[in-house]
């Protein structure tokens, strides 16, 4: 016969692990995505919660005198779960400043929709490599490594374990933001070039023939143009993706490290 009898600390003691995972999912890659149910979203957290506590031995930190200590503990494995989510999620704006940057180049950044993950205005090339990058991370099975991860986390952060240090989570977050930049215009790097030569050839162009309306065959020759080298580099996105992928895991490693 099955024992399910339980004792008030072990309930205690998967709630905190439960607050750290749903953190976690509501904000890390594919699985915080608007059009992802909730139900889901709850079912997930709570399978995984109840996992990791099978496997996981209540630690004499996680004890606690009063309610105000236990809310405590709620808040710090809330924000640690939040902060491993967070430095994932990140990662998945490069492609987003890389297509910004593509629309601005080729004349359609007034060009916007409504991205349904999101529920935001997002421009045509963002909301591209974005579902790209999606697809990536489904069929890499990138994932698997995100909740590897988090499993991990507990191993090297235990439930009340989590110290943050400011200067830590400040220099890694400056790193990133450091690779943001680096990594975004390496995407956008064969369109910029492209459009760079076109610039010029316009240039000598107005100077040759002065009596042709330049403004009107720049916008069509860049859109054309813009979209050719989007077409012809499409195949490059899987080493898009293996750069996020890498830049997402040295940034949970640089907030683990920060926390632990």
């Amino acid at each position: 016969m099955v024992d399910y009898s339980f004792s008030i600390y072990d309930l205690e003691y998967f709630l905190l692990i439960l607050v750290r995972v749903s953190c976690f999912v509501f904000i890390s890659p594919f699985f915080s995505m608007r059009n992802t149910p909730n139900v889901v979203k709850i079912g997930l957290s709570f399978l995984s919660s109840l996992l990791l506590y099978q496997t996981l031995t209540p630690a004499p930190a996680a004890a606690f005198d009063t309610v105000l200590e236990y809310a405590v503990l709620i808040l710090k494995e809330a924000f640690a779960g939040f902060l491993l989510g967070f430095g994932a999620n990140i990662c998945t704006a490069i492609v987003s400043f890389a297509g910004s940057v593509v629309d601005m180049e080729t004349g359609l950044s007034m060009a916007t929709l409504l991205d349904p993950a999101t529920q935001e205005s997002s421009s045509i090339t963002s909301v591209l490599y974005q579902y790209a990058l999606t697809l990536m991370l489904i069929a890499s099975g990138m994932y698997r490594y995100l909740f590897g991860a988090l499993a991990d986390s507990f191993v090297l952060i235990p439930v009340n374990g989590a110290v943050f240090e400011g200067d830590s989570l400040l220099n890694a977050l400056v790193g990133f933001l450091t690779d943001y930049v680096v990594i975004g215009f390496r995407i956008v790097l064969p369109v910029y070039c492209v459009m760079l030569l076109l610039n010029a050839i316009l240039g000598v162009l107005v100077k040759v023939s002065p009596q042709m309306n330049m403004f009107s065959v720049g916008i069509q020759l860049k859109i054309l143009v813009g979209l050719s080298v989007v077409f012809f580099t499409a195949e490059l996105l899987p080493w898009v993706a293996d750069f996020i992928f890498q830049e997402m895991k040295q940034v949970m490693i640089s907030f683990v490290e920060a926390m632990s």
